[in-house]
């Protein structure tokens, strides 16, 4: 398996697992403190802090896989995964660490290392286009 599709694995693992957590969080509530299962906010502000984070993260996860996945795919397509095989895992990377920090914290020093990690990732992705854009144009 090349980089580029083993961070695109593991991006989509990472959103599946944070979906689980939030999942998991919510039965336990459901289970045993009584809560119903349609009475959950959608942002999960109303369980916990963290409950909050979780389903942040997990909602910037699966508002930047598409993306990610698309630019992923054309590279693979056009028998250009080149373009992305050396920075794909350092994508990878910047998303997980990202998210683990959204989990941690919303201090302001956190808040800044997250959108540092999100230009990262945002940063790396220009590069591909660019790059693709200049082979398949």
């Amino acid at each position: 398996m090349t980089n580029s599709l083993l961070a695109l694995l593991g991006f989509a693992a990472w959103t599946l697992l944070l979906l689980m957590g939030i999942a998991l969080l919510r039965c336990y509530y459901t289970l045993f403190r009584g809560r119903y299962a349609n009475s959950f906010a959608v942002m999960g502000e109303d369980v916990s802090p963290f409950s909050g984070r979780l389903c942040r993260a997990h909602a910037n996860c699966y508002e930047n896989l598409p993306a990610f996945a698309a630019i992923i795919a054309v590279a693979a397509l056009s028998s250009n995964a080149h373009i992305t095989e050396a920075l794909a895992l350092w994508a990878l990377a910047a998303r997980l660490a990202q998210s683990s920090v959204h989990l941690i914290s919303t201090r302001n020093r956190a808040v800044m290392m997250r959108f540092s990690l999100l230009m990262v990732q945002w940063v790396i992705q220009l590069i591909w286009i660019v790059g693709l854009i200049r082979i398949l144009f």
